[in-house]
């Protein structure tokens, strides 16, 4: 597998989101309309009183995808690694989403707001549960995605399409997680392309820090926009390679 891939203006990089030359090989200089980011959440090292390690809960295919940082403070050290790359990126008014867990909120607030971003709202995505006998279906809040303006926050105009901040679906809503693997942080497309529809047009580009198996990447190829995109594993790098050639031979205009 090659390091950068790319094809029909669209190019993957298996390389570190931590990296400037990761950013340089998939930007080849362009500024982005939105940086979509589903980077690893905060989640803890689990540890018993005496300070050895717990087994960590057991989670759907949990595998090497899922990080467990030792504390808050790592957690913010590793924001300051990829953050400031990203939002180097953005055009001016551009928009940046970033993808976290309860614990993450306050430390990427921190991050944005320093880094002169203004904090626009958050995105909910309500994930639905099985049905029951009865028919029934639940949703709770899932996951939530913190969407930051790199100027001031713009108001509607009658032509805009309304602002969208919640979305509701199952996980596996289009069978695209069994499809290409089970990544442990699968994103529906349905989920990702209010997003894209919201904050880009047809043409524009579209920055993914951390590509995982390829959603946001499909998504952006279906709406006739362009990706740049980084992937650091090597086992979801080719998958989004494969899937990135996949969208393009069944979605691309």
């Amino acid at each position: 597998m090659s390091d950068l891939f790319q094809e029909n203006n669209h190019r993957h990089l298996h390389g570190d989101s931590t990296k400037m030359a990761s950013y340089e090989s998939v930007l080849i200089g362009e500024k982005v309309s939105l940086v979509h980011a589903d980077p690893p959440y905060c989640i803890l090292t689990r540890r018993r009183k005496k300070g050895d390690l717990r087994d960590p809960k057991k989670v759907k295919n949990e595998n090497e995808a899922v990080t467990r940082f030792e504390n808050i403070k790592v957690y913010r050290e590793f924001l300051n690694q990829w953050m400031p790359l990203a939002v180097n990126s953005l055009l001016p008014n551009g928009t940046i989403c970033i993808w976290t867990n309860f614990l993450g909120k306050e430390p990427i607030k921190a991050l944005a707001s320093s880094l002169g971003l203004n904090y626009w709202n958050e995105y909910q995505w309500a994930k639905l549960t099985k049905e029951s006998d009865g028919n029934e279906k639940m949703a709770r809040i899932y996951e939530v995605a913190l969407i930051f303006v790199n100027g001031e926050i713009p108001e509607l105009s009658l032509d805009d399409l309304p602002e969208c901040w919640s979305v509701v679906s199952h996980y596996e809503e289009e069978g695209s997680a069994t499809k290409w693997e089970n990544h442990p942080n699968h994103k529906p497309i349905k989920v990702i392309e209010p997003l894209i529809r919201r904050f880009t047009k047809i043409g524009d580009r579209v920055l993914d820090p951390f590509a995982g198996s390829g959603s946001c990447p499909e998504a952006c190829i279906k709406l006739n926009r362009s990706v740049s995109c980084i992937e650091i594993l090597d086992k979801w790098a080719k998958i989004t390679q494969e899937r990135i050639r996949f969208s393009i031979e069944n979605h691309s205009l």
